[in-house]
């Protein structure tokens, strides 16, 4: 029933009772689908993000926001607090829990399966505790020791960016060799300290962090060649939406397109990366990468997976 009736022979209730709804089992990661590329739905609480800074700056909006997502069919909706964007400013640990911890409550609470998009272990492990399932890290080589105890204490998926120097940094660090192979073997450094910890490798999940010390042809090239970064033995997670190289591919009049202008390019991005077998995508605009994917795994049947991944210590 969706109400309490009052007891036979007490007479009607005296004042409306609430209505009990049914609460939604707790999403689980192991229950994700596997037959086609999953769809992340990226939710800023944030004033001063690249793309979307500022409108879902307060809780409330957030949530509304991450419902809407959710609803549309997201398979994980990515909360983060503070913008990674070349030139960001930092936020306090403090700050960023107050942005983030309201909405990934509510949203697990609705059933959505939540990951945490920070650089802080302090910020991530009280996520977790409100509910979170992965933890986001797009700090890359420069990440929190305590982050790697963390995620091998808790036994939580980790998704490991590469990234070059900071917000601040990056955009001087793009000289490679080769960036494929070069992005590859910095992220397994990073990895071999990840198996120090006691981090084990089907936690990990691989971003080669597009727009991270990467210019355009090199965000281009990486796209090119998942292949290398697939068969280090990991999941990989393509995060490009609404990225300046995208609007730099679509200028006009010698104008780049704005962020808000660049789905289309990113669902093309979307279509690419799971015809090649990306475990999933991190986007803006989930419904139009929805239809991407679903697109994809027609004309490539086979369920996206990653190799067998190594054994610990092993690079």
């Amino acid at each position: 029933m969706d109400s309490l009736a009052a007891a036979p022979g007490t007479g009607p209730a005296t004042s409306p009772l609430p209505i009990l709804r049914k609460p939604r089992p707790a999403a689980r990661f192991q229950d994700l689908p596997t037959d086609r590329t999953l769809v992340m739905g990226i939710l800023n609480v944030t004033p001063d993000s690249f793309s979307d800074g500022g409108v879902h700056a307060t809780s409330d909006t957030a949530i509304a926001a991450g419902l809407r997502m959710f609803y549309a069919g997201a398979d994980i909706i990515d909360v983060g607090g503070e913008s990674t964007r070349p030139g960001a400013v930092e936020v306090s640990v403090e700050e960023e829990k107050q942005r983030v911890l309201p909405v990934v409550a509510a949203l697990v609470k609705a059933g959505a399966l939540v990951s945490i998009d920070t650089t802080h272990a302090a910020t991530a492990a009280a996520a977790l505790d409100a509910g979170a399932a992965i933890i986001n890290d797009v700090s890359g080589l420069t990440m929190e020791p305590e982050m790697a105890e963390l995620a091998a204490r808790a036994r939580t998926p980790y998704i490991l960016t590469h990234r070059r120097g900071d917000a601040s940094t990056m955009d001087s660090l793009t000289d490679y060799w080769n960036v494929a192979e070069d992005v590859a073997a910095e992220l397994a450094g990073v990895r071999d300290k990840l198996y120090a910890a006691g981090v084990a490798p089907e936690q990990i999940i691989m971003d080669p962090g597009l727009g991270f010390a990467k210019t355009d042809v090199q965000n281009w090239e990486l796209l090119q060649h998942l292949d290398v970064l697939q068969a280090m033995g990991h999941k990989v997670l393509v995060a490009g939406s609404r990225k300046r190289f995208l609007g730099s591919l679509l200028t006009v009049a010698g104008k780049s397109a704005p962020p808000q202008e660049r789905d289309a390019a990113t669902a093309a991005v979307t279509a690419i990366s799971a015809f090649r077998g990306a475990w999933a995508v991190r986007v803006h605009d989930v419904g139009s990468s929805l239809d991407a994917v679903k697109v994809a795994a027609r004309m490539a049947p086979s369920a996206p997976t990653a190799t067998k991944p190594p054994a610990s210590g092993n690079s």
